[in-house]
């Protein structure tokens, strides 16, 4: 699948999506998605359901969900993508999928809310959304306000910002986690003398980690009690007069 498959998407959002995909096949980009394939296999092993929809720029292979029965890739009309689309307009019904999982599409995205709104929309009630981003408290967001590559462009929203955006789109965050606490070296030899920093990382909860993981899970719609018809209002009902009998008179 090429662009010219696509003619009518936003040219800028094209280019944002290739030099994404440029940067994430370089080496830091890879050092990235293995530390979260680790990750989001162990969060996806515990959902089940019949779809799992995947919308990222990244070229690597799609995380594995075992209970899950089928994986649809969303995105720009690249090599690896299933179905094309621009991140606004998703071909999805509604509550069509039961886990839908956003891995660096909110950081290389021309409205995140747009996305957000669009992913939100497609999970099931009582489904999961898995959003992964570039954490901006840390060495990797630090580089991407010097970075001359792809980098550059990332958003970096804070994981406490999107937890609110969720909060407003009725999910409930079920679990917040960081990985990859290895300055963004692109030296193998460096990359080694720092893995031993990834030990001493509190199993993902420290809030520094080059890549941060959130899991919602979206609350299930309550039922509304109908309106009573109001009833048309009637008229007081009033005492009667009621005679008065005397025992005497009533004697034969």
């Amino acid at each position: 699948m090429d662009e010219q498959a696509f003619a009518q998407a936003d040219v800028a959002w094209l280019h944002l999506q290739g030099q994404a995909r440029e940067w994430l096949a370089g080496p830091l980009g890879q050092l990235l998605l293995a530390d979260q394939q680790r990750l989001l296999e162990a969060e996806l092993a515990r959902f089940f359901g019949g779809y799992l929809v995947h919308y990222g720029p990244e070229i690597a292979t799609l995380p594995n969900a075992p209970q899950i029965q089928r994986r649809v890739r969303l995105g720009a009309p690249f090599a690896g993508i299933d179905v094309a689309c621009e991140e606004h307009a998703w071909p999805l019904s509604e509550h069509a999928a039961d886990v839908v999982v956003l891995q660096h599409g909110l950081d290389f995205s021309l409205s995140a809310h747009a996305l957000l709104r669009e992913a939100a929309r497609s999970v099931r009630p009582g489904g999961h959304i898995v959003i992964v981003g570039i954490n901006p408290w840390s060495s990797w967001g630090l580089r991407r306000l010097v970075a001359r590559d792809g980098l550059r462009q990332a958003r970096c929203i804070a994981p406490a910002r999107v937890t609110d955006w969720l909060r407003l789109l009725g999910f409930a965050l079920e679990k917040r986690r960081f990985g990859c606490y290895r300055p963004p070296l692109c030296a193998a030899s460096w990359q080694t003398r720092l893995a031993a920093l990834e030990r001493f990382s509190g199993s993902g909860q420290l809030p520094v980690g080059g890549f941060y993981v959130l899991v919602a899970r979206k609350l299930v719609v309550g039922l509304r009690p109908l309106r009573q018809p109001q009833r048309a209002a009637m008229g007081k009902l009033l005492p009667m007069p009621v005679a008065k009998v005397s025992r005497r008179d009533a004697e034969p």
